[in-house]
């Protein structure tokens, strides 16, 4: 028992003591303090490292009960090189978008705003599901504690919603020293880790038996196939930390890391390198470059130890994960009470998880409203700095989500995934256009060839995705995702969705508080998505006219966006893209009033 909380103490303060502390002068840029490397790497890294706890579990549940286990590895091969490919191309983009924006102003730069508007919604309801994917799994593992996996599902679902909750009050209340504390949790989660590998490897040393075999069902060749193609789907749900990187980069601070720095001074003939994780962008290729491997590596190091001990979610009880700690900790003094404080922690990275969700969703509601895509009222941003209205709104659907699949969180990984590639494939056509714009020689072809293979794959995997758990819902995720995407459009068209400059500056520079090359982006995106309503609108009212119908459209013509360079230009400046738009539209360019709402917020920074 002295050994168990000796080993505890000793993780605890050292993750502590490396953990990141905020710098004094870099808060409050943005709304929100700027992070270095460590402090990215948790923050946007949670939610991908945490998939660890479900993602292998939900692979062999697919395979498992028909006997098709052992095939695992075909999996795990195709889960790694997914990994490798997707976090090459977002490590290549985050060059090319440094201010942030992820797939959403790729596409609205290189693909037009129809599917910028598109790849906006399935932003949204990929970070809402995130929220029930991470709270319901954490409710999984909870109860794997006391081996009540195979609890009634009622249970899971109230435990989820608890989780929710509470990381929704925390998340209302402030960022605090979030960065900190969750760096705290995944630094001990490593060292636990560790050290039930090494007790796994004493207990297959050891001779510790596997568990019972149970009969499997029957399956064909074609089924076989089928729950192959289903088992590395559920593999793949945790990369939404690509986008969230490259979507946060605006959050990062902008100055090379101690490590590029000392490598500089001492290997300058390695300058390529250095100067490819240099910056922001460096900090953020850092962490995608833990998404090549991380993912592939922690499958693998649980596929190879659930087949040894043929151990599976809802054996004993316990989660795959439960399982095996529950075996490797075994092997050590007190072992207990580091696999009960193992599945402890578990609960709260994936709670954490959800916290990242919410900021997300915050990150892309208030660009939503912006473009006209979600009513203004939605967007509130309080004196701390956080959008409450989205947070709570989130909160509400994850909640009703958890009800409607019963507390399963394998009924809720289809919808999960298809909100992560469907942004991967945009990025990756966005990409496309860049390079064959951009670059030239070897440059473009070597880049091409890359790039063209990344979107073959994703589209593979969404529409993977989809067929691959079709009969555990994958039919209704297409036609939610239908049903969402002409929904956007629909409030788009409506009078909801007018925006003109002056209240697009409103809502970016007075309601969200927003500055910088980030503010003006957005406000060129608002200008766009303005001017594709116009074309949406006389196209309707050319579409009636067939029949004789006449529409008169509405408005007068939007003002025209311009180019994307020419906001950036303006962000750096510390200017809004929309002053001259203001200066024709009304005697100065100060924005109206805010609402009542408003009065009592911070002053943009």
């Amino acid at each position: 028992m002295l050994f168990a909380i000796g080993l505890l103490i000793v993780l605890f303060f050292v993750s502590y003591r490396l953990a990141p502390r905020e710098r004094q002068e870099d808060a409050l840029v943005h709304g929100a303090g700027q992070v270095g490397m460590l402090a990215a790497l948790a923050l946007f890294g949670v939610d991908y490292f945490t998939s660890y706890y479900y993602a292998t579990g939900e692979m062999m549940s697919a395979l498992h009960p028909y006997g098709l286990e052992h095939y695992a590895f075909i999996c795990v091969a195709v889960i790694a090189l997914a990994n490798f490919v997707f976090g090459s191309l977002y490590m290549y983009s985050l060059g090319v978008f440094n201010e942030g924006g992820g797939s959403f102003t790729a596409a609205m730069r290189y693909l037009g705003p129809s599917l910028s508007l598109i790849v906006a919604v399935v932003l949204v309801q990929d970070y809402v599901l995130t929220i029930v994917v991470s709270t319901l799994s954490g409710s999984d593992q909870l109860l794997s504690i006391i081996g009540a996996y195979n609890i009634n599902w009622f249970w899971h679902f109230l435990i989820g919603a608890g989780l929710a909750f509470t990381t929704w009050y925390l998340t209302i209340r402030g960022r605090g020293e979030s960065a900190q504390v969750v760096f705290t949790l995944l630094g001990i989660f490593a060292g636990l880790t560790l050290t039930m590998l090494i007790g796994l490897i004493l207990a297959h040393a050891r001779g510790v038996p596997p568990a019972p075999t149970e009969p499997p069902l029957p399956a064909s060749l074609g089924q076989a196939l089928y729950h192959m193609l289903t088992a590395s789907m559920k593999g793949m749900v945790a990369l939404t930390g690509l986008e969230a990187m490259s979507n946060g980069i605006q959050f990062v601070i902008d100055e090379d890391y101690p490590l590029i720095r000392w490598g500089k001074k001492r290997f300058p003939r390695l300058n390529w390198l250095w100067n490819f994780y240099s910056g922001k962008s460096g900090i953020g290729r850092t962490v995608q470059t833990a998404f090549l491997f991380y993912g592939g590596l922690t499958t693998l190091f649980l596929t190879v130890f659930s087949l040894r001990f043929n151990v599976f979610d809802g054996t004993f009880g316990r989660t795959l994960v439960g399982n095996l700690a529950f075996i490797g900790f075994e092997q050590y003094p007190g072992g207990i009470i580091l696999y009960w404080f193992y599945q402890f922690l578990a609960v709260a990275l994936l709670s954490a998880a959800s916290m990242t969700a919410y900021q997300d969703m915050q990150a892309i509601t208030w660009r939503n409203v912006a473009i006209g895509e979600i009513p203004e009222i939605v967007v509130y941003r309080n004196p701390k700095g956080t959008f409450t209205r989205p947070v709570t709104a989130a909160f509400i659907a994850a909640v009703i989500i958890q009800l409607l699949v019963r507390g399963d969180t394998g009924h809720a990984v289809p919808y999960y995934g298809v909100g992560v590639f469907l942004p991967i494939t945009a990025m990756g056509l966005a990409m496309r256009r860049h390079i064959q714009l951009k670059e030239s020689g070897r440059r473009r072809t070597w880049g091409l060839i890359g790039v063209n293979f990344s979107i073959a794959l994703s589209t593979f995997v969404f529409v993977g995705q989809i067929v691959g758990k079709w009969f555990e819902g994958g039919w209704l995720v297409l036609i939610v995702l239908i049903l969402v995407i002409l929904m956007a459009h629909a409030i788009l068209i409506s009078p909801i969705g007018y925006r003109d400059p002056s209240q697009i500056y409103r809502i970016v520079r007075v309601k969200s508080r927003v500055e910088g090359p980030m503010g003006a982006i957005v406000e060129w995106q608002s200008l766009k998505v303005q001017e594709y309503r116009y074309q949406l609108l006389i196209a309707i009212a050319k579409f009636w006219e067939l029949f004789g119908v006449r529409r008169p459209v509405r408005f007068e013509p939007p003002v025209i966006a311009g180019e994307f360079e020419e906001a950036v230009e303006a962000g750096h400046s510390r200017h809004s893209y929309l002053e001259p738009y203001l200066n024709q539209n009304q005697p100065t360019t100060q924005s109206p009033a805010p609402p009542k709402e408003e009065a009592s917020a911070n002053p943009p920074q």
